[in-house]
């Protein structure tokens, strides 16, 4: 008699926003704690090279759900999507929630969308069958307003309905994942996307800093203690959402993700890295990943393997059983060798780039081109993690190598949008750290 096949695994994806790559403490946060997502990590693996596609959400967020380099698409090239261009996701172009879709998967989108705006741009018009969340860059945790308290800026919604409901959003957006898994059909597909720790610094509690601040970037604003009970409150609701899994009893069958958008803003930890969120340097690539698939994946495992946020669409359809479109071909690769077979990692040639200060990147195996308002510099990131030593002189042909790669690559890729927003998003004039920074 033959054996019915297993089930395709439930897959719960959980997105930090602006998370750095040291804010774990599985990673090395020393101030705080994260015991819930680092159960994760030791429940499963940690992917000790994991980049984000861009060191700014919108842009990265384009690639985590098409598993395509973000400059193939318009949308992709704003640094992050503002309001004042109605550009967004194709709704026709295929998605990891359309895809999964397809195969059978319920699929739902609690948190961050930032990927355009009604009436023609939306999770539900991008393969999301349910939507709780907001869809800009940015919600203040209490009035949930893209902007101060008293203006017109509210952004809750729910599908594509407008709501109020009072609540410290964190939590908020937890419950609603809770809500979600208890009442789903199987298999779903979860797209759980905080806002945290994104600026305005408000923690639970903060309702008083909510209503003084001026502007959600909160440049007045915030510490290393606000910014570690952000985080510590993530971490709760995480814990909430593996233990609805373990109530349910299908923890056993559900794939687990936590990652994040891109590297780390203000109050990041990004050791052992230089560089923030909008900067190219490691710092502001480099983020944390982990993920847990019980019976698949072993206990407590790091991995060296080299990963990018697009790498998730191609693994998770492989095992989910799904299918990528062949007229829209997969930039990512598929991580389940790494991930279920203990194989050994697999050289990768990554490319980047980002508008303002006229940054590019290639990191080939273990080396890295790095250009910087026309400074080129060359680093070995594995032994020189800080990015310190230019070794651009030392070994011009390496550094020709990689020059001629991102040459031959951004041919391919649309060219950059001067129309299209850029800049230091966090940073602006307002971070003695960067001095001379101004918003263009």
């Amino acid at each position: 008699m033959a054996q019915a096949a297993d089930p395709p695994p439930n897959i719960v994806f959980i997105l930090a926003d602006d998370l750095g790559y040291a804010d774990l403490s599985c990673y090395g946060r020393r101030d705080f704690t994260t015991p819930r997502i680092d159960r994760i990590a030791a429940e499963g693996m940690k992917f000790a090279q994991s980049y984000a596609n861009s060191a700014v959400c919108t842009a990265t967020r384009t690639a985590l759900i098409t598993g395509r380099y973000q400059y193939r698409l318009p949308v992709g090239l704003e640094e992050p999507l503002t309001e004042r261009r109605h550009i967004g996701l194709p709704p026709e172009h295929p998605t990891l929630p359309s895809l999964l879709r397809k195969a059978g998967y319920g699929t739902a989108l609690i948190g961050k969308w930032h990927l355009g705006t009604l009436p023609d741009y939306g999770p539900l018009q991008s393969g999301y069958d349910h939507f709780w969340g907001f869809r800009g860059g940015g919600l203040d945790y209490f009035t949930h307003k893209s902007g101060p308290a008293g203006t017109d800026t509210d952004d809750l919604w729910e599908d594509d309905v407008k709501i109020h409901q009072t609540g410290y959003l964190t939590d908020l957006l937890g419950g609603r994942a809770v809500s979600f898994i208890h009442e789903a059909k199987r298999p779903f597909f979860l797209s759980l996307h905080f806002n945290a720790p994104h600026w305005p610094w408000e923690a639970p509690g903060d309702e008083a800093e909510s209503q003084r601040i001026k502007s959600l970037q909160d440049f007045d604003g915030g510490s290393l203690k606000t910014y570690g009970r952000m985080v510590m409150q993530m971490d709760t609701q995480v814990g909430r959402v593996l233990d609805a899994l373990d109530a349910a009893g299908i923890a056993d069958n559900t794939i687990v993700v936590f990652t994040s958008d891109n590297g780390g803003e203000r109050f990041s930890d990004t050791w052992p890295f230089t560089g923030k969120k909008t900067e190219l340097l490691e710092g502001g690539l480099r983020i944390p990943a982990l993920i847990r698939w019980p019976g698949h994946i072993r206990p407590g495992r790091t991995t060296e393997q080299v990963a990018i946020s697009m790498d998730w669409v191609p693994t998770l359809l492989a095992v989910a059983g799904a299918q990528a479109d062949p007229a829209y071909p997969l930039d990512g690769i598929s991580l389940v060798p790494a991930l279920t077979q203990n194989a050994a990692p697999v050289p990768r040639k990554l490319f980047w780039r980002y508008r303002f200060n006229a940054q590019r990147a290639v990191r080939d195996g273990d080396m890295k081109w790095l250009q910087i308002n026309g400074n080129t510099f060359l680093f070995d990131v594995v032994a020189d993690p800080l990015e310190r030593a230019n070794l651009k002189d030392r070994q011009p042909e390496a550094y020709r190598k990689l020059v001629n790669e991102y040459e031959a690559w951004s041919a391919t890729m649309l060219p950059e949008d001067p129309a299209a927003n850029s800049g230091p998003v966090g940073y602006a004039n307002q971070v003695a750290d960067r001095p001379g920074v101004t918003r263009k």
